[in-house]
């Protein structure tokens, strides 16, 4: 099959046989492509419950600061907690995540249910206080972001893995 034949196979509106034959060799492109190239388990678990967590109607927190890439190294001591800051129009959120859990602040205070994602199920719901600070016991563990929910709109936070 010459290259303009095949340019003419993709580019007209193909015959019911042609459709057939593009069906039968999609298929075996597929076959094909989970014997030799697999997509690892644990991604297509990541993809599934990213899927499963998606906001329509919510904005991004894009990340703004983050204190492994951004922030001086410093020596001696023990391990410093890694800051992040993210920012979704008017709304901040800086993060300190350390190994006992993670501290927050919403900025301007406001009230806010906050949840950490990182799997299909949401954490434990989280709550601000006047200060607009919030606190979880419990450290993220692999990819993880954050759902804010308050009166006005929901935000949630770009994904960072720990």
């Amino acid at each position: 099959m010459s290259d303009d034949d095949l340019d003419d196979l993709f580019t007209e509106e193909a015959l019911p046989d042609e459709e057939l034959a593009l069906d039968l060799l999609e298929e075996e492109l597929r076959q094909a492509t989970a014997i030799l190239d697999p997509v690892p388990a644990a991604l297509r678990q990541i993809a599934v419950e990213a899927f499963a967590l998606h906001d329509l109607d919510s904005r991004i927190a894009e990340l703004s600061f983050d204190s492994v890439v951004d922030a001086l190294p410093v020596r001696g001591g023990p391990a410093a907690p890694r800051m992040l800051t993210f920012h979704a129009g008017e709304v901040t959120v800086d993060v300190e995540l350390t190994a006992q859990g993670l501290m927050g602040q919403v900025l301007p205070p406001r009230s806010a249910r906050i949840e950490v994602l990182s799997g299909p199920q949401p954490g434990a719901p989280l709550t601000t206080d006047d200060m607009g600070r919030f606190t979880c016991e419990v450290p993220p563990t692999g990819p993880f972001a954050l759902r804010l929910r308050t009166d006005e709109e929901v935000i949630v936070t770009d994904w960072l893995t720990v």
